[in-house]
């Protein structure tokens, strides 16, 4: 079988095209001007016709929406299976994943202990909207420690000789609200340099895998994380 080129192809194409091309040459040409008329008007007519139907029939149009209905539909149950997805492989399967203290994602307040009972002394909550006293950025409690759970390398740049009570007080995991544009998007704080504030609400991309909802007062845990801290 001989092979064909692209040129070869394009030659062919323009042949064949060049068939219907002169019959509908000849067929205008060939007539006087009262036939092309009649001709022109019935292509007119006819594509009129074609448009009515697709852009101003009421079946026309109530066929796309129940096609963009449909995708929609279909867009929310992905969104909701994938969140859906997130909430399990970040809150139970951590869980699942063991008690394991020495496990370095325990740190930084991430520990995946229950943390029952809850000390006294502890004054806030997860879920609590806070105000950094210091840097005014505003935030959401994600966790806490009874005191600070670093690795020990960070602890003596964090804590100058003057401030080494604060290794031994309760320390927050904050989740940063984006409408500030700290730059941070969490942060680890010991108690005396937040504040709780109320009606105000956090923005940051992981909200949902923590939190369902908001009340007005502080935000509710996810059930895997109420689990972990079942007195807040």
């Amino acid at each position: 079988m001989p092979h064909i080129n692209a040129a070869a192809a394009l030659q062919i194409s323009m042949l064949l095209f060049a068939l219907p091309a002169q019959y509908f040459i000849a067929q205008w040409y060939g007539a006087d001007s009262a036939e092309r008329s009649q001709t022109t008007e019935r292509l007119i007519i006819a594509s009129w016709s074609t448009s009515t139907r697709s852009f101003l029939s009421p079946a026309a149009w109530a066929d796309r929406l129940k096609l963009w209905l449909s995708k929609m539909r279909t867009c929310l149950y992905l969104e909701l299976l994938i969140l859906h997805f997130r909430n399990w492989y970040y809150g139970e399967n951590k869980i699942k994943s063991g008690d394991n203290e020495a496990n370095p994602h325990s740190y930084f307040a991430e520990s995946t202990h229950v943390h029952s009972p809850k000390p006294e002394h502890i004054k806030f909550c997860v879920g609590q909207v806070i105000i950094h006293r210091r840097f005014g950025y505003s935030g959401v409690i994600v966790g806490w420690d009874v005191k600070a759970n670093t690795p020990e390398e960070q602890l003596q740049p964090r804590y100058p000789p003057v401030k080494q009570d604060l290794k031994d007080t309760p320390h927050y995991r904050i989740l940063i609200n984006k409408a500030n544009g700290f730059g941070k998007s969490t942060a680890y704080v010991p108690e005396e340099e937040i504040t709780v504030i109320m009606g105000l609400e956090v923005y940051h991309p992981d909200m949902e895998t923590y939190f369902s909802g908001y009340d007005g007062s502080k935000y509710i845990m996810q059930p895997w994380l109420k689990k972990l801290y079942p007195h807040d």
